[in-house]
This record gives C-alpha cells, sequence and structure tokens, in this order.
C-alpha cells in the first residue's frame, strides 16, 4: 500500500502515478467533494472483481463511474433527456445519475436492474485525473459497507479488516475533508425522476415523490427500486410498504416487482380472501420473509389485531399492505413501537399512465 500526500506532491505527479495503478488493475482510494473514494478501472474485470471484494456486501446495488464529462459518460451510459437536463443543472457537482448501462463496463459495476451511477465530481484532481486516464474510475464510497462514513483515512483504515486493507494499493490522502453528505442519487431511467438517497442536493422541495408508469414492467421496476433503495431499513428492523388507491389500480402488481426483486418465483395473487400471504426469500446473503396483507373488508383495528401483523415486524422482514388507510392509526402506532419504517405509496391512474405518490412516513422515518 502506497501513500501519496496530495497537499505536498505536484497534480501532475499524483496523475502520472494515480494512473499508472489504475492501468495495472489496482485499487485506489482517492478525495471528492463528499467524502473518500474507492476507484479501480471500471472497464477492467479483475479490477472490478477486487472492488466487490473490498466493500464486501452490496446485494445488488449498482456502482458509479467518475467521468469527466457528457461526451465520455455516453461511451458507457445512455443519457436521455432527463439525464441530460438534472445532469446540466447539477453536475459537476455531488450528484449521481442513474442511467441505463451501454454494457461496456466490466461485469459487477451496473445494477440488476441494467444501470449505472454517473458521476462527475467537483473535484478537480480527479477531473483531471480521469480526463488523463481516458477511463471511467468506479466512484463508489471508499467505507466498507455499513462502517463510517469516510472523511479521512484513519476513518477507513481503523474500519478494515487486514484483508481489505490488503486489497489497496494506492491511498490518495488529502487529510480530513469537510463533512459534506454523500451524493444524491436520481434515477432518471423512468419517465420521471426517483431519488434514490437524499445527499446535500434536494431534487424538490417536496417529502414526496411522484412517479408514473406506464407499463406493468415499469410499475415492477419501481417496486424493486424502492426496496433496494430501503435495503438496510430491510435487513436492520423490517418494513412496511403501504399501499392505497381504488380497486384494480396495480397494488398487486407493484407487489409482484417486490417480489420479482427477491427472486420470489411463486405467483402472486391479490390476498383479498386469505387476508395475508407468506413467501420466503433468499436474496445474496439475506433471508426472510414477505407478507402480502389486503385489509380492505376489516372493519377494526382489533379486526387487524388478530391477524397478526404484529409478528410479522422483524429484521429482513417486508410487509406490503394494500388499503394501508383502513387502519393507518393502529398500523402507525405498531410501527412506531417497533421503529419500522414506513413507505406509502398512494396510486392513481388516467388512461394508460399510472402515477405513484410516495413519501416516508411514521416515526422510524424522523
Amino acid at each position: 500500500m502506497q501513500i501519496i500526500d496530495c497537499t505536498n506532491t505536484p497534480a501532475k505527479d499524483i496523475i502520472l502515478q494515480t494512473s499508472e495503478v489504475l492501468a495495472s488493475g489496482g485499487l485506489v482510494i482517492f478525495p471528492t467533494e463528499t467524502t473518500y473514494g474507492a476507484g479501480v478501472d471500471a472497464t477492467n474485470p479483475a479490477a472490478v472483481e477486487k472492488l466487490l471484494a473490498y466493500k464486501s456486501r452490496r446485494e445488488g446495488k449498482p456502482l458509479s463511474i467518475a467521468v469527466s464529462n457528457l461526451e465520455m459518460a455516453e461511451k458507457y451510459l445512455e443519457i436521455n433527456d432527463q439525464a441530460r437536463q438534472i445532469s446540466a443543472q447539477f453536475l459537476p457537482g455531488p450528484v449521481t445519475v442513474v442511467c441505463k448501462d451501454k454494457g461496456v463496463v466490466a461485469s459487477g459495476v451496473a445494477s440488476e436492474f441494467g444501470t449505472l451511477g454517473l458521476r462527475i465530481p467537483d473535484y478537480q484532481l480527479i477531473l483531471d485525473l480521469v480526463t488523463a486516464y481516458g477511463k471511467p474510475m468506479t466512484a463508489t464510497s471508499a467505507n466498507a459497507s455499513g462502517k463510517k462514513r469516510p472523511y479521512s483515512i484513519s476513518d477507513i483504515l481503523s474500519n478494515l479488516s487486514q484483508a481489505q486493507k490488503d486489497k489497496i494499493d494506492l491511498i490518495l490522502d488529502a487529510g480530513e475533508l469537510v463533512h459534506n453528505p454523500p451524493s444524491t442519487v436520481i434515477d432518471a431511467t423512468l419517465q420521471t425522476p426517483i431519488t434514490l438517497r437524499q445527499g446535500a442536493t434536494k431534487l424538490t422541495s417536496s417529502d414526496m415523490q411522484t412517479v408514473t408508469t406506464h407499463t406493468e414492467q415499469e410499475t415492477m421496476d419501481v417496486a424493486g427500486k424502492l426496496i433496494l433503495k430501503n435495503w438496510n431499513a430491510v435487513t436492520q428492523t423490517g418494513l412496511i410498504i403501504a399501499l392505497d388507491g381504488p380497486l384494480g389500480i396495480g397494488k398487486t402488481v407493484f407487489t409482484k416487482g417486490v417480489a420479482h426483486f427477491l427472486n420470489i418465483q411463486e405467483t402472486i395473487t391479490s390476498p383479498t380472501y386469505s387476508y395475508v400471504e407468506e413467501y420466503d426469500y433468499t436474496r445474496h446473503q439475506t433471508t426472510g420473509r414477505l407478507f402480502h396483507a389486503d385489509i380492505w373488508k376489516l372493519e377494526s383495528a382489533a379486526e387487524a389485531n388478530r391477524l397478526g401483523l404484529e409478528e410479522m415486524l422483524e429484521p429482513a422482514s417486508i410487509l406490503i399492505i394494500e388499503w394501508f388507510d383502513v387502519a393507518r392509526e393502529y398500523l402507525m402506532n405498531l410501527a412506531a413501537k417497533h421503529t419500522v419504517p414506513i413507505v406509502h405509496i398512494a396510486l392513481s391512474q388516467e388512461g394508460e399512465a399510472r402515477t405513484l405518490h410516495i413519501s416516508d412516513i411514521g416515526a422510524a422515518h424522523e
């Protein structure tokens, strides 16, 4: 492991040495305007495999690539009009724009949805490095998954195993960084953008997101992306997905998207007459249960209580509730008691367009 002191080393020397490490398949720790990142040549399969082993636990989350400009990005990503507008407004800066992958980067960089994060950091040394190197570098945070946010090299090294440290070839040490939030992650692949992670930059002043889909597959994709966004909550406390909307609006279609994301092979049907259906799942290293409840016919909180919903709130469990408003107060209190977050989705439809109004509610989100 080599360490370069960025404050006392000419930029051209840093860029030359770092380019040599990247070209040889090495892993580099580098500073950005948010946190320290971990970078390898995104087109090198062996280097990407090393990075994924270093991060240790991604569970399907995509990596991002650092590029110098949109012209470079278009070699690797499909930049639609929406992504172009967001990029023009926020980049360079602490925003990651999720686009469709063109299949040029190495396997393991793109997500299971075929998407890839576009990052143009507002950090001149890294922009100059990527320009000089001529190929994209991965831009994921340098901490091991689930560990302290990396604002200094000591933040990183003190939370790594020896095996992880051995995978680092070069550290660009710029001292302790300003404690900025991580980048905001915006998925631009749908007709309306969806924020997958909120950082310092807010796309909208509202806490509610509105997403429009035109096919069942698009609705299912949104469902999967929302579960991926909330995956830490799923594994740590469990998660409630609260669905409201008129009959036939697509609540069960949404649930099918969740089941597909969880690799559940069983057929998903509406539990209108059974009230609750249960499905086991295994996704990467996580084994849990998906509960699908329909409480439309319930007339009181006591009836909801008899369904045993409280016993379904546990780590690695997802409870999807159709007609959430029927027992909203009871369910809100239940979630608060167990500190389980609720993602509320109100569905509406006009013609072929289905609109999902998505908001985080409940004490666990406060």
